[in-house]
Order: structure tokens, then C-alpha cells, then sequence
């Protein structure tokens, strides 16, 4: 999973992002509560854990600034307030758990895989849409408009991890991630021949762009036309 950390204890990020990353996840950390909600607001995490005091901006004031913007992500708190009205507080916020400090890493490990298991996509949605394009899961069939695009497996795998993130940038660690299903060199060129190449098959022909590039940050699939 990927997860954004915001925590202004250095030492204590540098110690769970060392373990979350042993453990085989992919942790983002930000310094504060400013740089949490800028990282949160801009790119897709499975998980969110947020320490409460933080400065330029609590960690209560993260969570409802992105709740506001409708940002779903499943928040877990971390906090050395651990009276029941301090836990109220932070559920009403918006997060979906809160751990007070100190706690077992073991502990955080199992909440936050909860966490992302929850906030993973339906297993049912077997049909994704964006646009004029639809990915059917089942039939294995990708249709634009009344065309239908003839994919590779790879491809319809690529296709299917970005229009289940349609909205959202999709980052180059990401999809090698989770479409490749293990560690590339970071510089392989195999993402960009595979987006080129999927790029031509659902956007070649059709008024719209449907898959974009963003510059220095990833991919994305939205809807060109709003």
C-alpha cells in the first residue's frame, strides 16, 4: 500500500518509515501539517496517518480540510491525547481510527492494513467508465464509443489500475507496483512504451484525450471534456 505519514518528530518517521517500508508498503512522509495536506490533497494514498499536534496546522484541521474537498482516504490518528473526549474528537474530525502513544508497531502495522482493506475498491465493480470509455473486468472487453479497443494483458492491466484512479495522478511507483507486481530500476522506460502504446489505442482517432501525462507527478485518466 502507499502511505502518507505526516509527523514532525523526525526521528520518529524516519523509524516508521523504515519499518513500513521492511514490511513492504510505500511510505511518503511530510514534516507538517501544511505539507501533509498539500501531499494528501495532490496524490492517491491507501492510508493516511496523522499525528495530531502538528505544527503550521493540526492534524484535526488536515483531516477536515480534506474531508471538506472530498477526499476519502482512510485516516488513522496518531496521538499522545488518549482521553476519550480527545478520541471523540478526532473520529468526529473525520478519521476512521485513533492510536494513542506510545503504541506497538505491530499494532499500527495491523490497524493501518484494516484501514487499507476498507478503503480498498469493491470487489463487485466488475465495469469502470470514464468518459465515453468502459473497461468491463469480466468480459475482459475494453469499448469506446461503439469501438471496441483490442488490448494486450498488460495493457488492459494498466488500463484498469488507471480508470480504477480515474481523477487521480497515478504515480510511476505506483504502477510499477501494482501493475508489474514487483521493483523495476525507477529509470526503466518500460512504463512510458506502455503508456504510449495505450495512449495511441484509446485516444488515437477520438476527439477527446482521455489519458494524460502529468508533468513531474505521473498519469492520470479523467474525463477531457469537463
Amino acid at each position: 500500500m502507499r502511505i502518507l505519514l505526516v509527523e514532525d518528530d523526525r526521528d520518529a518517521a524516519a523509524y516508521l518509515v523504515k519499518a513500513l517500508r521492511e514490511a513492504g508498503h510505500v511510505p511518503d512522509h511530510a514534516v507538517d501539517g501544511e505539507d501533509g495536506y498539500a501531499q494528501a490533497a495532490a496524490n492517491s494514498y491507501d492510508v493516511l496517518v496523522v499525528d495530531r499536534m502538528l505544527p503550521k496546522l493540526d492534524g484535526l484541521s488536515v483531516i477536515g480540510r480534506l474531508r471538506a474537498e472530498g477526499v476519502r482516504t482512510p485516516v488513522l490518528i496518531l496521538s499522545a491525547l488518549g482521553q476519550v473526549d480527545d478520541r471523540v474528537a478526532g473520529l468526529r474530525a473525520g478519521s476512521d481510527d485513533y492510536l494513542t502513544k506510545p503504541y506497538a508497531f505491530s499494532e499500527l502495522l495491523a490497524r493501518i492494513e484494516a484501514l487499507g482493506r476498507r478503503g480498498a475498491p469493491n470487489a463487485a465493480e466488475t465495469v469502470y467508465r470514464v468518459g465515453d470509455l468502459e473497461l468491463d473486468r469480466l468480459a475482459h472487453k475494453v469499448m469506446r464509443g461503439a469501438s471496441e479497443i483490442v488490448l494486450q494483458p498488460r495493457e488492459f492491466r494498466l488500463l484498469e489500475y488507471l480508470m480504477r484512479h480515474a481523477g487521480q495522478v497515478v504515480t510511476r511507483t505506483m504502477l510499477l507496483e501494482n501493475v508489474w507486481d514487483y521493483h523495476f530500476d525507477p529509470q526503466t522506460n518500460v512504463i512510458d512504451v506502455h503508456i504510449s502504446r495505450l495512449r495511441s489505442k484509446i485516444d488515437k482517432g477520438f476527439d477527446t484525450a482521455l489519458l494524460h501525462t502529468v508533468r513531474g507527478a505521473g498519469y492520470m485518466v479523467r474525463d477531457g471534456a469537463r
